[in-house]
């Protein structure tokens, strides 16, 4: 009986904590949104790229039309094409690019995985490593602290000479 009250309040519990837990596309919106200058561009670009339709991007500076050269696209492979076309943008120094920045960057990255490139082999091109792009900052470690010495050993005594006994 007691633990059918205790799973009662349990499951009472989490039916009524908010969801917090997002999805991959979500997730995908949140980190891409300054790379593509709103979250309705980068809503458009990760629905875009899951279906394998046109993406149209808008901004006040214009607006761009990318018609993906790729089938649909799993979650994984939207994220390693982004990652690899911010990349290529920042390198080139533009940190916030237009449409039409983001529109070359992306339609490059798309066509050499169209051509049947491997991500790490576009990547690669670009002059990057594909793991250091997914690999999210990490605090700089503190190093190691140095063991103490370890104190030497005591000498051991040497065992007194044993006096001579005569055989009985």
């Amino acid at each position: 009986m007691l633990t059918r009250k205790v799973l009662g309040a349990a499951l009472f519990a989490m039916l009524s904590l908010p969801a917090v837990a997002q999805g991959p596309a979500e997730r995908l919106v949140e980190r891409y949104t300054p790379l593509a200058g709103s979250e309705s561009n980068a809503k458009a670009l990760v629905n875009g790229l899951r279906e394998g339709s046109e993406v149209t991007l808008k901004s006040a500076t214009g607006t761009a039309t990318i018609a993906p050269p790729t089938q649909k696209m799993g979650y994984g492979n939207i994220d390693n094409a982004l990652a690899i076309a911010e990349a290529s943008l920042q390198k080139q120094g533009i940190p916030q690019p237009t449409p039409n920045q983001l529109k070359g960057a992306l339609s490059d990255v798309l066509q050499a995985r169209a051509d049947g490139r491997g991500w790490g082999e576009i990547a690669n091109s670009y002059g990057f490593r594909l793991g250091d792009l997914k690999r999210p900052e990490r605090p700089h470690r503190v190093e190691k602290l140095e063991r103490p010495e370890r104190p030497e050993k005591p000498e051991r005594p040497q065992r007194p000479e044993r006096p001579d006994h005569p055989r009985r």
